[in-house]
């Protein structure tokens, strides 16, 4: 995140910042800089929470259109990786639910999602074009769910 504006959640044009996150398996994942695809990646605040599983359930549902054009799918949250892990198999997700619990948010920090008061990744989504820069972000209230329509108007703007 740039040093002058604290906490601002990165915006189109912004280079976004190079973080490594654990999937459910143990294994680490970069996302940000250079990368062989675009990359969408969606924090959520918490596993399980309906809003979250709402959204998570129609990013599934829509991950061949996304795929057709080329983009990966990423969502992160605060959760330990054993909570992402029961979740993504308990509601079959097949693309990678990421950890970003310790350190603690540093992942939703640097892309600006983070809520210092009550410790959880807000809704924010980011669409990272293959040399590592937002092409398109999206920042909801923790309440609030993001509409696949929104995905599929940013990856046809690649």
């Amino acid at each position: 995140m740039p040093a002058d504006r604290p906490g601002r959640p990165l915006a189109a044009g912004d280079a976004a910042p190079t973080v490594t996150l654990t999937s459910t398996h143990g294994a680490p994942v970069a996302v940000g800089g250079p990368a062989d695809r675009p990359t969408l990646l969606v924090f959520v605040p918490f596993a399980f929470s309906r809003t979250c599983t709402a959204e998570l359930t129609e990013l599934q549902a829509g991950l061949p259109e996304l795929a057709d054009a080329g983009v990966r799918v990423l969502a992160a949250s605060c959760d330990p990786v054993f909570a992402l892990r029961a979740w993504a198999e308990q509601d079959g997700y097949t693309f990678p639910l990421l950890s970003d619990f310790w350190p603690h948010g540093a992942a939703a920090r640097a892309f600006g999602v983070f809520d210092e008061v009550d410790g959880f990744a807000r809704r924010g989504s980011f669409l990272l074009d293959a040399s590592g820069t937002v092409r398109w972000s999206l920042v909801h209230d923790a309440g609030r769910a993001r509409p696949f329509a929104a995905y599929r108007e940013a990856v046809a703007g690649l």
